[in-house]
């Protein structure tokens, strides 16, 4: 069974970055696509960004799109999201996914 674990998260000012981080355990982990999703208060759950088992193919939100980044180390079985140029807007809890499994979330605050 395939666990994740997000880390990086953090309150920043408008304008600020952080690089969010997830282990992942349990599969052959180059062979899977993972996924960035966030969830803000009193909203669905949203997609971010996602990148192929290789990272060759990489997609983002168009609402993150110039701003974050999705990539992967697949020697350290993990998946990084470089967020840069953060907004209000962006705060939220942040989940990393593979398939059905979802790590626990980790919380990005920006203020203004």
């Amino acid at each position: 069974q395939v666990q994740l674990v997000e880390s990086g998260g953090g309150l920043v000012q408008a304008g600020g970055s952080l690089r969010l981080s997830c282990t992942a355990s349990g599969r052959t982990f180059s062979s899977y696509s993972m996924g960035w999703y966030r969830q803000a208060p009193g909203k669905e759950r949203e997609f971010v960004a996602r990148i192929s088992g290789g990272g060759g193919g990489t997609y983002v939100a168009d609402s993150v799109k110039g701003r974050f980044t999705i990539s992967r180390d697949n020697v350290k079985n993990m998946v990084y999201l470089q967020m840069n140029s953060l907004k209000p807007d962006d705060t939220a809890v942040y989940y990393c996914n593979q398939g059905p499994v979802w790590g626990q979330g980790t919380q990005v605050t920006v203020s203004s």
